[in-house]
């Protein structure tokens, strides 16, 4: 019979549904500004991926670690971890620095300036160590800075051969090794009058103008001074010394500054900077590699 309560409910329900003239489809009953949203099914393909992802999660959770347990987490069955994956490539890198290392080591420094191959491998090692070691002071470039040599020109305090580059790494300057550069510079201030260290720094700073400086009175006391107290270490017309570590005086490059002021500090209360030595801090090959470094940015000879 038509007078069923079930009958009646089921006709209810759809005088309720609200369909969409159009395409003839029941709406959900969400609308947003005249817009009706339609109660499509979820397209087959979409539920097909869904459930794809789902088998490729269950996969994963077994072939890889992924389950956090008391003791860390799941191993897998294909046993794989991002550490054994860092030790691998490690390995292999090691391999491969093993095979022109061996070549390296086996090379003095003129046989390797010779060979590009090692050459490269040997100053790639050296940029390393440089960046992690001596740009804090000399700077990423090796362009110093107050107190701190430039690497790139060829004004050396010693030697600027590689060899000497390398010695000078190992045992520093004034860094308390057995064979550490010492040389030292006294200070004038209790030995002179305030008048002739005014003299004295306008020789020095005349001597790197060159032909340009103006033969003053000061400019001649001065080197007189000079002649009786520096010229021993500096050498005639401020040339300097490199077995001494006495730097040039005739050239425009200053290790502290060359403006008055500078000049006057450091005939007055004279300079001790200091190196490191890096004989124990850093290995024999990454030294050599380090002096090919410092060689190679411009300066070396």
């Amino acid at each position: 019979m038509s007078n069923k309560p079930s009958d009646k409910n089921s006709a209810k329900n759809s005088a309720d549904k609200d369909i969409d003239e159009p395409t003839g489809v029941e709406t959900t009953g969400h609308e947003w500004d005249g817009i009706k949203e339609l109660n499509n099914p979820t397209p087959r393909w979409w539920l097909i991926v869904w459930m794809i992802t789902i088998v490729w999660a269950i996969g994963y959770w077994v072939v890889y670690p992924a389950w956090p347990t008391i003791n860390g987490h799941t191993k897998g069955i294909a046993g794989w971890t991002q550490y054994g994956k860092l030790e691998a490539e490690k390995a292999q890198i090691d391999a491969r620095q093993g095979e022109w290392l061996t070549q390296f080591r086996q090379s003095d420094f003129a046989t390797i300036s010779a060979n590009p191959e090692v050459y490269e491998f040997a100053r790639a090692g050296g940029e390393v160590a440089f960046k992690e070691n001596c740009a804090a002071c000399h700077g990423a470039g090796g362009e110093g800075k107050v107190g701190y040599p430039n690497l790139n020109d060829d004004d050396w305090l010693y030697s600027g051969t590689v060899e000497g580059i390398h010695h000078t790494l190992k045992v520093g300057i004034r860094s308390g090794h057995p064979e550490a550069h010492i040389t030292q510079m006294p200070a004038y201030g209790p030995m002179l009058k305030v008048e002739e260290i005014d003299d004295l720094a306008t020789y020095v700073i005349d001597l790197a103008k060159g032909d340009k400086a103006v033969q003053t009175p000061a400019h001649i006391r001065g080197e007189a001074l000079f002649a009786a107290n520096c010229v021993t270490c500096h050498g005639e017309g401020g040339v300097g010394d490199r077995n001494l570590g006495a730097p040039r005086l005739n050239d425009a490059i200053w290790l502290y500054g060359g403006d008055r002021e500078a000049v006057v500090q450091t005939i007055t209360h004279s300079r001790a900077g200091v190196m490191p030595t890096w004989e124990n801090r850093l290995s024999e090959d990454t030294l050599r590699q380090l002096a090919i470094y410092v060689h190679g940015l411009g300066g070396g000879e």
